[in-house]
């Protein structure tokens, strides 16, 4: 009860806190924690073409999905997978016809001090080499990225031998931060978390087939934004911002602007 109570009201902190921010911007993003690097980026470019104001909050997707649903004033949302966005449309804060799957990702074990492979085939080898230090990930049962996490390690059979060393964060960020810092010795996070980082080193690669898609779709939410809203969408499917994502490691969907 103490914990929902405490829930409840971050929601409701965080939503002023959005409300504040959006006054401030002419385009305010609610965006996956994973896509802060490339989408700052984006974002600079637009500022300086546009002369407008963009405001990005990121968090992970469970809690910026939360946050919208208790009215924070967000105009667009880019979430780490369609589950959350469903979640949205089912409740009709979408504006229809202005979702798009906008990016995919792939899913990877970081290392701080090593950069020997580990072999994800082996059901010993991860457990042995994390010995008595903890596998950070994002929250497994409510943030994508640790979903995404949970799956492969279930389905490669390795969940079983790791999950009482698990160090859960809130955000796939969060959990990298654990590794860089060397706070943890090996993370589970997205290839452009791992890319972005100078402090980790990619010890191997869980298949495809071991996780549902990574996929990252895009909406604008009902009774938001407006002109500025949909020339930032716009911009986010354009040739320069397809060509910033896929510098830092996304894969980029396939879609119509």
């Amino acid at each position: 009860m103490l914990f929902r109570t405490f829930l409840i009201s971050l929601i409701v902190a965080s939503t002023l806190f959005g409300a504040r921010m959006a006054a401030a911007a002419d385009v305010t993003v609610f965006a996956a924690s994973s896509l802060k690097t490339a989408l700052d980026d984006v974002a600079r470019q637009y500022e300086a073409r546009t002369g407008l104001d963009v405001a990005i909050s990121y968090a992970g997707s469970s809690v910026l999905a939360r946050q919208i649903q208790h009215g924070a004033p967000a105009d667009l949302f880019v979430s780490a997978n369609a589950d959350w966005m469903d979640i949205l449309e089912a409740d009709g804060l979408l504006v229809e016809g202005s979702r798009v799957d906008l990016l995919g990702n792939a899913l990877v074990l970081v290392a701080h001090d090593t950069d020997a492979p580990v072999s994800l085939t082996d059901p010993t080898a991860l457990a042995t080499r994390l010995g008595e230090g903890h596998l950070a990930m994002a929250l497994v049962d409510a943030v994508p990225a640790g979903m995404y996490g949970k799956a492969a390690l279930m389905n490669l059979g390795l969940w079983d031998s790791v999950r009482g060393q698990v160090a859960q964060s809130d955000n796939v960020r969060a959990a990298l931060a654990l590794v860089a810092s060397g706070e943890a010795p090996y993370g589970i996070v997205y290839a452009t978390d791992a890319q972005s980082s100078d402090s980790v080193h990619v010890v191997a690669h869980f298949p495809q087939i071991t996780h549902p898609p990574i996929v990252y779709p895009m909406a604008e939410i009902a009774g938001q934004g407006g002109a500025a809203t949909q020339s930032f969408r716009e911009t986010l499917m354009g040739e320069t911002a397809r060509a910033t994502f896929q510098s830092h490691g996304f894969i980029v969907m396939e879609h119509t602007p």
